[in-house]
């Protein structure tokens, strides 16, 4: 058999379903969740471009948003039609393909952030 330590623990249970594995606790009751996933911001968005990993293509990055998951995915949305490119947000970093920083700073000072334009 093999080696299991004491932290891996429940799963699932039978009297209150799924377990969630960091706190242990029912997945309807849990506290891991409840905490903001994002890391702390000053209240600045930066936004930069960069091309390495990329082949040479530029990719304009917007940092510092401080919003939750889903209203950073809407966000990101909504600035990839204003630029009429795609994208993808990651690790809290919304990614619009191409070198739109100009019209991504505008649309950010519409909506009432601080921006800064980080970056060459």
């Amino acid at each position: 058999m093999k080696y299991r330590p004491a932290s891996s623990g429940l799963v699932y249970s039978t009297e209150s379903g799924r377990m969630c594995p960091r706190c242990r606790q029912p997945v309807a009751g849990c506290r891991c969740s409840a905490t903001p996933a994002g890391p702390p911001s000053d209240g600045v968005v930066r936004v930069s471009i960069e091309t390495k990993g990329r082949a040479g293509e530029g990719v304009t990055l917007v940092r510092g948003v401080a919003l939750e998951a889903q209203a950073l995915a809407a966000l990101g949305k909504q600035l990839k039609a204003a630029c009429g490119a795609g994208g993808t947000v990651k690790d809290g970093v919304i990614e619009v393909q191409g070198d739109h920083r100009d019209r991504v700073i505008e649309v950010l000072k519409i909506q009432g952030f601080v921006v800064k334009r980080a970056g060459g």
